[in-house]
């Protein structure tokens, strides 16, 4: 018999009643609403190449209430269709957000319902990540983000899962918080989302022997959000420009776990919204997940029995063309890269102005592939540097590639960050 973690009909009303404690007058309002359709346009106007990434906006749009329904339709059919392909091969986080996005309301067309045996395909990944951690020295197959994203779905759409391992997994002083040395803001903030998930499960179901697990809980969600609170910066960003809207939505549902004082969430949305309109998200994933929180949402708001409402509502959602191409032909500009593993491996790459790091990967390649020959995986933020000289980034040894700035690590990946004339870019073989 499965484990069940649904709550009664009465636990349920109350559970979907808890404050979600949002700050006040925090989301934007409506009159400046204007000032997230850079946000809405990267999302709808870009080319979903991944299922991961048209879930991520499927579920901040979802959110949003701002949905269109042959948008949505789209949407979903790239999910349904990665989902056919790849359940044996997406990651558990991959599948987890895609069963967010699929399942987040109640869609009336059959042939865009959610498949609720997807929870139990994704217990089964997150199992395996629980016995990956056990044999090899706490490393799960993937990461604490998509691990973090696991439990939250579970938790929302009453998968199985057991109190007493995730009391133990997530305590706040677990290694997998950290990379390279640094507080994984974005990973603590989904942390504190399921953890909060979990916690308002077991205080409105029936298991009695759960609640035992409570003051840990609680004692997890106050320390992470601690964590979170330290890394908040002069300008009101939390970690960097990408983590703030998951920071957001975890301080919104901790409320009662910091003193008022600690932080005011103002002047980071205003912050955030001064990155907007210098185009700081062009990428559909990182887009989608800042909109929530600047329209007062969480993902603990998800509700797979809530109706699927069709239309944009302050937004008018107009599909541009997915690319335009340039009637000039651009400059060049010259950058120095490394590849830095025992020893450096230098060159100097002539790239088109407005190339991206991974541009000056591909041309040092063509020039040398022994010394700078690479591979990539996608992800949900684009392509993912996985091995350079044919040594392979590895979670079970914690090692990966850092891509760096003159000496400094970047917040963007590959594929997003621009290079500039004269740039010192360099790859390392790196441990977190």
């Amino acid at each position: 018999m499965r484990q069940s973690h649904q709550l009664p009909l009465v636990g349920l009303l109350m559970f979907f009643l808890i404050p979600s404690q949002l700050c006040e007058i925090c989301e934007v309002s409506k009159e400046n609403y204007f000032r997230l359709k850079p946000l809405i346009s990267t999302m709808v106007n870009s080319k979903y190449t991944r299922g991961v990434q048209a879930a991520y906006v499927l579920l901040s749009l979802r959110l949003a209430g701002i949905q269109n329904q042959s948008l949505d339709q789209e949407l979903i059919q790239q999910v349904k269709d990665n989902v056919d392909r790849n359940i044996s091969t997406l990651a558990s986080g991959e599948l987890a957000v895609m069963i967010l996005a699929w399942g987040a309301c109640r869609n009336p067309n059959d042939a865009y319902r959610y498949d609720p045996q997807l929870v139990e395909q994704l217990e089964k990944k997150f199992q395996a990540e629980i016995e990956n951690m056990e044999a090899h020295d706490g490393n799960p197959l993937t990461s604490y983000y998509q691990l973090s994203l696991d439990l939250l779905t579970l938790c929302l759409f009453h998968g199985n899962y057991s109190i007493t391992k995730v009391s133990q997994l997530f305590a706040p002083d677990n290694k997998n918080y950290y990379f390279g040395g640094q507080f994984s803001v974005d990973t603590g903030a989904v942390a504190v989302l399921a953890l909060t998930c979990v916690k308002r499960s077991v205080m409105n179901g029936q298991r009695e022997t759960d609640k035992e697990y409570l003051d840990s809980i609680s004692n997890h969600i106050k320390s992470l959000v601690e964590k979170i609170l330290s890394e908040k910066k002069e300008n009101g960003l939390i970690g960097n420009i990408f983590s703030t809207g998951e920071a957001m939505q975890a301080l919104f549902v901790s409320s009662n776990s910091y003193k008022k004082s600690k932080w005011k969430c103002q002047p980071t949305r205003n912050t955030v919204l001064k990155e907007i309109d210098q185009g700081a998200f062009s990428i559909p994933t990182a887009a989608a997940q800042v909109l929530p929180a600047l329209v007062g949402k969480t993902y603990l708001e998800v509700n797979e029995d809530s109706p699927c409402v069709y239309g944009s509502g302050n937004f008018n959602i107009t599909q541009g063309p997915k690319s335009v191409t340039p009637t000039n032909s651009p400059s060049s500009i010259l950058v120095h890269y490394c590849v830095r593993i025992n020893k450096p491996y230098s060159i100097n790459v002539t790239v088109p102005d407005g190339s991206v790091f991974l541009d000056v990967m591909e041309a040092a390649q063509k020039i040398n592939k022994t010394a700078f020959r690479f591979t990539t995986v996608e992800t949900s933020y684009g392509p993912y540097i996985n091995s350079v000289q044919g040594i392979s980034a590895n979670t079970n040894d914690r090692t990966y590639w850092k891509l760096l700035s003159d000496n400094k690590p970047l917040a963007q990946g590959a594929g997003s960050y621009v290079v500039h004339d004269g740039e010192n870019l360099e790859v390392r073989w790196s441990i977190y």
